[in-house]
Formats: C-alpha cells, sequence, structure tokens
C-alpha cells in the first residue's frame, strides 16, 4: 500500500511562524509536523511515499530527500497551480497504481491506520473517509453515516445552522486507484466538494471509519500551542528523542546545570542545548542548539532551534522560532509569537497578544504592546461571510485599513475601480479614507460615495463597470464594533472563495505595489443618489401612491436614508410624519430595549393622528419595521404572512417566490391557494440574495424585515419595501390591520436553549438520531420536522450562528399542541447537551 501527504499547505494562520518556511515544516516536538506523518506511515508499514507540494517545495525536498534516512521511499509531485485537494493527488497518478492513503503533512494524530483499512477492504469500499468527533465541527466536513458505515450525507465547511453531527471529516481517505478515473487533469478539483459528492451521487461505495485516538487540525497559532501541551501532556503518541532525566526528555550533548526541582511537568530539551544555573523550566520545549542562560524562567512555551535566552527573562506561553535573541530580564507574555531571527532588548517588556514579523528588533527597556502591532488580532478567519469586524479604532485602525485596502486592490488588480461608501460615523469615515490609501498604492482608483446606503451602493455596482465595492458602518449590533464589507463587480457579497484568497494576499503580504506613475486616484461619482431614484421610481406605481393620499409616519433612526427618502416620499403626495430624521452617528447601534421605545413611541403617534401606517428603518436603510393604523406592531414573521399575502394578490401572474425555512407556513398556505411555488432557503440574507437570482423568482422575504423585490434589486432595500408596501396597499385597497383580520394564523410558539458551543455538534448529532425515523424531514437550516402538513403542525430547531443557543419553533393550527411541542423538544434539548458519550 502507498500513500500520499498533502504538504502544499502555505500556513497564513501560523504568520509569522511561517514567514520563512511551509506549514508541514514548522516544527511539532523539536520535528517537522510532517515528520510526524511520516513515523505514523511507517509504524503502520506504509512506505512507499509521495508528497504533493506547492509552497516553498525545496525547503521540504531538501529535508526529506529520498527518504532513505527515514526509513521509507519518498518521491514528490509539484503542481504548477492549485489544482485543489484531489486535483494535486491526480498528478501524482502514475505513482497510484495500487490502494492508497491520504493523509496532511500539517496535522497531528495518532490513528490506528491499520484498524482504518481492515475496515475499508471488509467493506469493499471505493473510498473511505476517516472521521472522528469534534466539539465545533464549522471549519472542518460533517459526515453522517448509517449502521453499517456507509455515508448518506455530508457538507463541507458548514454553518451551525447546517450543523448535523459533530462527526467530522479528517482528511485522511483510503482510496482505490481508480477512483483517481474521476479527477480531471490538471483542473481546480477538491476532495470534499467535488469528487465525494459525485461518489454518493452514484452509489460508489462511499464509507466512512470513526477513528479513535487523537488528532488535531493545526490550523492557528492557538491550535499550535495546544498541540504541544497535549504531547507534552501524552494526550498523543508520539515518539519523543532524548534520555529521560526526571520528567525532561534531553537530547545528546546537552548540558542541564539547573537542580532537578527546577523542571517542573514534561519538558522536550533539544540536542546541544546549554542550560544554566536556576533555570526553571515548566511543561516546555526547547529546540536544538539553544541557550538558556541563568535564572531564566520558560513557562508553558515553544522555543525553536539555535535561539538564546538571556539571564533572567521570563517567557510565558508564548512561541519563539529559530536564531532569536532575548535579552536579559526581558519579560514575554501570553500569547506572543516571535517569528525567525528577532532580537529582543535587556528589559524589554512583550504584552500579551503579540505577533513579531522576521528580523524585528525591540530595543532594550522598550514596553511593546498590542497597539504597536497591527497584524495582532487576525488569530483566526479574517472574514465572517463577507464581512470584516472589528474595535473600532483598536483593530480597526488606519494601519489595517490600509493594509486590507491594499490586499483588496492586489486581488482584483491594478488600473480598476473600487467604489467606497460609509455611514456617517467617524470612524467609518476614517477607515474608509485608509482603504482607500491602500487601494490607490496597488494602483487601484477608487470611486468615493461618501454616505450613502449599502442599497445604493450595490444598485450602482450592479451594471458590472466597477471591479467591487466596500462599505465601512459602524457594527448596528455593537456600538464598540466596526464593519468592512465587500462586494464583487456586480454588488453582491464577496462570494468565500475570494474572501479566501483576500486573506492570503491579507497575511502573506505579497501584494504588489504599483509603480510612482500607476498610484490610483480618487473620483466622485456625482449621480449615484439620482440614478438610484430614478430607477426606484421607475419600477413603481407612483400614481397609484399619489391616488391613496396615504398619512403615514417614518422613523429613520437617525441613520443613512434621512439623507434620501426624504426627496422619494416627496412624491407620493402624502401627509408625512418624520421621527429622527438627521443623521447621528452615536444612535446608529440601538439596544432591543431602545427599539421597543421606538416602536412604542411610533404606535402612540399612528393612533393619535390616526395615520395609516407607521415605519420604522433601521440606521443602514437595509430593513423596516411595521405599525398598522390601529398602533398594533406587527410582529416580523408575520409581517412577511402579510406583505406575501399582499404581493402575490396584487401580482397574480407571479408563480414563484422565495422564503427562509423559518418562515410560517402561513406563507405555504397562501401560496398553496394561490397555486404559487415557495422556495426554501437558509435563514440569511446571503441565501436570500441566491435565490433572488433564480429565474421566475419576483419576490424574496425575510423574517427580519427584510424584503427583496427582485424587478428593483437582487438585496433588501428597506426604503424601497416601505414604497412598495404602499404601492401594493394602494392597489389593494387595504390596510395592514384589515389584511391582519383577514389573513389566517397559525400559532408560533419559540424558545431558545443555552447549549455551550463545544456541545452545539453533540445536540445535533442526537438530533439527527431522534429524528431519523421521521417520514418528513428538512435539513436546510438546522431540522425542520413536518409533523402534520393538514394541520400546518411543525418543529422547527437550529443552533445559533453567533451565540451559544438552540433555537425551538412549533407551529399548528392547534395552539396548545405547539405548545406541547416546544416544550417536548426543549427538554430533549437540554437532555442531550447534559448527557455525556
Amino acid at each position: 500500500m502507498k500513500a500520499v501527504i498533502m504538504s502544499g499547505g502555505f500556513g497564513t494562520r501560523l504568520r509569522p511562524l511561517t514567514c520563512n518556511i511551509p506549514k508541514p515544516m514548522v516544527p511539532m516536538m523539536n520535528k517537522p509536523m510532517m515528520q510526524h506523518i511520516v513515523d505514523l506511515l511507517k509504524r503502520h508499514g506504509i512506505t512507499d511515499i509521495v508528497s504533493t507540494l506547492f509552497y516553498q517545495p525545496d525547503i521540504i525536498t531538501g529535508y526529506f530527500g529520498d527518504g532513505q534516512k527515514f526509513g521509507i521511499r519518498m518521491q514528490y509531485r509539484k503542481a504548477e497551480a492549485d489544482y485543489g485537494t484531489a486535483g494535486s493527488v491526480r498528478n501524482a497518478a502514475d505513482f497510484l497504481d495500487e490502494r492508497f492513503i491520504i493523509i496532511s503533512g500539517d496535522v497531528l494524530t495518532d490513528f490506528d491506520l491499520t484498524k482504518a483499512i481492515q475496515f475499508h477492504e471488509e467493506k469493499k469500499a471505493k473510498a473511505t473517509l476517516v472521521l472522528t468527533r469534534a466539539t465545533n465541527p464549522l471549519a472542518f466536513g460533517v459526515v453522517i453515516t448509517d449502521s453499517g458505515g456507509k455515508i448518506t450525507r455530508f457538507l463541507e465547511k458548514p454553518s451551525w445552522g447546517e450543523v448535523f453531527s459533530d462527526t467530522i471529516n479528517t482528511g485522511i481517505y483510503i482510496i482505490e486507484p481508480e477512483v483517481l478515473k474521476l479527477i480531471p487533469y490538471q483542473k481546480e478539483f477538491d476532495f470534499s466538494k467535488n469528487l465525494f459528492p459525485a461518489m454518493l451521487e452514484q452509489d460508489m461505495g462511499l464509507y466512512g471509519y470513526i477513528a479513535e485516538g487523537y488528532w488535531r487540525d493545526v490550523g492557528n497559532l492557538n491550535e499550535y500551542q495546544e498541540a504541544h501541551l497535549d504531547a507534552l501532556d501524552d494526550g498523543v503518541k508520539l515518539q519523543h528523542e532524548g534520555t529521560v532525566v526526571g520528567s525532561a526528555y534531553v537530547g545528546p550533548n546537552s548540558v542541564i546545570d539547573t537542580a532537578p526541582e527546577n523542571i517542573q511537568g514534561t519538558v522536550l530539551v533539544g540536542r546541544n542545548c546549554r542550560i544554566g544555573r536556576n533555570v526553571r523550566i515548566i511543561k516546555s520545549v526547547i529546540g536544538n542548539d539553544c541557550v538558556i542562560e541563568d535564572g531564566a524562567v520558560i513557562r508553558n512555551s515553544v522555543i525553536w532551534s539555535d535561539t538564546k535566552i538571556g539571564k533572567g527573562a521570563e517567557l510565558t506561553s508564548c512561541v519563539v522560532a529559530k536564531w532569536c535573541t532575548i535579552g536579559d530580564h526581558a519579560v514575554i507574555s501570553d500569547n506572543v509569537y516571535i517569528s525567525d531571527k528577532c532580537l529582543i532588548g535587556k528589559e524589554a517588556r512583550l504584552a500579551p497578544n503579540i505577533k513579531l514579523w522576521p528580523e524585528k528588533e525591540v530595543e532594550d527597556g522598550a514596553v511593546l504592546t498590542r497597539s504597536l502591532v497591527w497584524e495582532d488580532k487576525w488569530l483566526k478567519d479574517l472574514f465572517t461571510d463577507a464581512r470584516i469586524t472589528g474595535l473600532s479604532n483598536i483593530e480597526m485602525n488606519p494601519e489595517f485599513g490600509a493594509k486590507i485596502g491594499a490586499a483588496f486592490g492586489g486581488l482584483v488588480g491594478k488600473g480598476k475601480t473600487i467604489l467606497m461608501s460609509r455611514d456617517s460615523d467617524n470612524v467609518s469615515r476614517m477607515m474608509g479614507r485608509a482603504i482607500m490609501c491602500g487601494l490607490m498604492s496597488a494602483g487601484v482608483d477608487a470611486g468615493d460615495l461618501r454616505a450613502v446606503s449599502i442599497p445604493i451602493l450595490r444598485q450602482e455596482l450592479r451594471a458590472g463597470k466597477h471591479a467591487g465595492g466596500i462599505h465601512v458602518r459602524k457594527s448596528p449590533f455593537d456600538k464598540n464594533l466596526t464593519d468592512i464589507i465587500f462586494f464583487d463587480h456586480k454588488g453582491k457579497d464577496l462570494p468565500t472563495s475570494k474572501t479566501k484568497s483576500l486573506e492570503r494576499l491579507f497575511f502573506g503580504e505579497d501584494f504588489p505595489r504599483a509603480k510612482q506613475d500607476d498610484v490610483g486616484g480618487v473620483s466622485f461619482p456625482e449621480r449615484a443618489q439620482e440614478s438610484y431614484i430614478q430607477n426606484f421610481l421607475s419600477t413603481l406605481n407612483v400614481e397609484a401612491i399619489t391616488q391613496s393620499k396615504f398619512k403615514l409616519v417614518v422613523d429613520y433612526s437617525s441613520g443613512i436614508a434621512s439623507s434620501i427618502f426624504p426627496n422619494i416620499i416627496g412624491s407620493f403626495n402624502a401627509q408625512v410624519l418624520s421621527q429622527n430624521a438627521y443623521l447621528d452617528a452615536k444612535k446608529i447601534t440601538r439596544t432591543q430595549e431602545e427599539v421597543d421605545q421606538n416602536v412604542a413611541q411610533l404606535s402612540h403617534i399612528v393612533t393619535s393622528l390616526g395615520y395609516d401606517v407607521g415605519f420604522i428603518l433601521d440606521a443602514g436603510a437595509e430593513r423596516c419595521l411595521v405599525v398598522d393604523e390601529n398602533g398594533k406592531f406587527i410582529e416580523t414573521d408575520r409581517l412577511l404572512t402579510l406583505v406575501t399575502h399582499l404581493f402575490l394578490t396584487v401580482y397574480p401572474e407571479v408563480k414563484k417566490i422565495a422564503v427562509p425555512i423559518t418562515a410560517s407556513a402561513e406563507i405555504d398556505l397562501i401560496a398553496q391557494h394561490m397555486g404559487v411555488e415557495v422556495l426554501k432557503t437558509r435563514d440569511s440574507h446571503l441565501s436570500l440574495m441566491e435565490a433572488a437570482t433564480k429565474d421566475d423568482v419576483k419576490f424574496v422575504g425575510g423574517t427580519k424585515g427584510g424584503f427583496i423585490f427582485t424587478d428593483f434589486l437582487f438585496a433588501s432595500d428597506g426604503m424601497y419595501s416601505v414604497a412598495k408596501i404602499l404601492e401594493m396597499l394602494a392597489l389593494a385597497g387595504t390596510r395592514f390591520g384589515q389584511l391582519d383580520k383577514q389573513v389566517p394564523r397559525l400559532h408560533m410558539q419559540k424558545k431558545s436553549v443555552h447549549v455551550p458551543w463545544d456541545k452545539k455538534g453533540r445536540v445535533m448529532r442526537y438530533l439527527m438520531k431522534d429524528t431519523d425515523h421521521q417520514p418528513h424531514r428538512i435539513l436546510l437550516d438546522g431540522v425542520k420536522l413536518i409533523l402534520d402538513q393538514k394541520a400546518s403542525t411543525s418543529v422547527l430547531m437550529w443552533p445559533d450562528r453567533a451565540y451559544p443557543t438552540f433555537h425551538v419553533h412549533a407551529e399548528s393550527a392547534d395552539h396548545e399542541l405547539a405548545e406541547i411541542l416546544v416544550s417536548q423538544y426543549e427538554e430533549k434539548i437540554v437532555e442531550w447537551r447534559d448527557t455525556r458519550d
């Protein structure tokens, strides 16, 4: 049997440690991570190995050579481009003429590969995925197997709403050689995204083996530290080199002058080291050829080779790479990562959470704090969907803005134009200008729309004349945070493939700088608002609105709509009372209590003046809330039902709409009555936008007050929603209060259960097992059970994306049954949460 070691990783999230070496060569217990994989394969009798290379291949080939000194035979295949996981293995097809195992060179594991291979043989599988349990399955492929181990479902890197188990794909595969024929040559092709779904669809013998033992994807700096602590605690079975001296493993030719009691916990000391007098080392790894001078203290740290630690220096929970010098009495704090050839002066102090790039120098006595190092925040993924969020003027500072702007400029290419927009907050203004500086440095022009809403930016981009867009805003959820949102050339959220490329450029710092004559410029597009208003009014029946002579109240939430919507609504011949119709950056972020106060105030005004309707636009002008003519606040779930009913009544020719899986079954009843197809999506704006691009879909409604009318835009726009609702009320000759009485109502009960992050996957696994017998189960966003279609009885359960919470919604025509169901599944979730495997 042969093996493939995947060793093309960049290790961007391990920077600055990987600035000078590829990720598989990062030391783990004084050996490259890839060497531990070679040792594992060798222990299980697999010695014919090919390594797939891409990034810094010479370092890997120079270390392993032909493999002879490691007791194996090693070959190499270097890809000319990034062909994906399966595509890179396809490059080695000439070597893989028998069954082979694939394993990553940058994981840490002690799985019993022999047992996995025996399972593969017993099942006569074409491909076997080695699986394990994980407390946080989001970063991995989630897999479900039947009782015989056959894979029935899997999903690559899901969101919490899509997680249906805590059983994950470890990236270790046992494959028969004929499977290679399914992989195209020199084309991007991935195991989890392309090959395995195709095999599953064709029922080609795809199995999953749940392995016992240790497995960790060393994906970021924190994982790197945790992996070392696990290894020192014997949590993973590795071959430690050196002579046992007390609790330490000491390499050849190393001299330890400190007393034995000063070595506490498991300690690994490499070869040719000198440990001085009164040195204290607690649960740490010391690389080869290191010098630790008298009185130094090293706790829970990893020191690479050829590094000198000065007298009395103190290092705690940090990582120091090769060829560094730490001065006498210097203090290095938690989560500090120091790259190669850095010099830390005498009595210097490094505060927690700092990263130093190669060849940096900290002067004697200097105090280096987090605020002085602008690469330090992003230990994990930079993006959440198409958004980067950070602390205003701390993580979101001008240096960061310029760097991310330069990286985005490098992604889109010199000579292109990026449109910029923002809200009225001063930090947003500052960050917008910093980002534009970065764009210009990459030779990209910036078109500054200044303070406009996201829908206006999308509208300006949709023609495809620009390379992309960026909007900067104060977070609507936390006043201390700032968001940067990225858009593609059509105005849609930047897709994950692009955000990953942008992350790679950002962390790699290898984005190009333009020559002096090619530096980009700044322009101020003048007609963005005019063209927006023109398109806005051209897609409305303005005459119907004007004839109705509406009396309405609009609360602008002190947001961006107050600068443009009064001009539009002035065309409607309506009597309008405006609230909070001015820009105030301090009021952009509102608590739920403040929203409730605004609703109560709006309700009072509508009823006192006898007005037809009241609207609250959110500060970003993407969503709206509604109070009816009786002063009643319409809950957003019910609002979706009523707006859907209005739309299908006014536009009977429409035969396809889309709503999220969380929407009430009231919509299904309406659609069934009117002969309309309802597409169900995940409960996210990105999913709703994707649905809006499908053929014949004219309306997409959300459960949070966002509506998409596809004849106008592919994304939600609160201002247009208000206008379109007025148009439909006029054409239908009704008001919301009347409509609410006419449209049948189901009973929905909601509960939320606290479930810690590390137990969410387990709860989903139990939930999937518990509901496996249900004939009508929908796995779109969580688990939805249709229990009685005639009575519209259903239960939806899903883990929250942002909080350690599980939501349970039960709906039925029978109020009492809905209450029973929501309580029943609440109790089950609590039981599964507290159960020990």
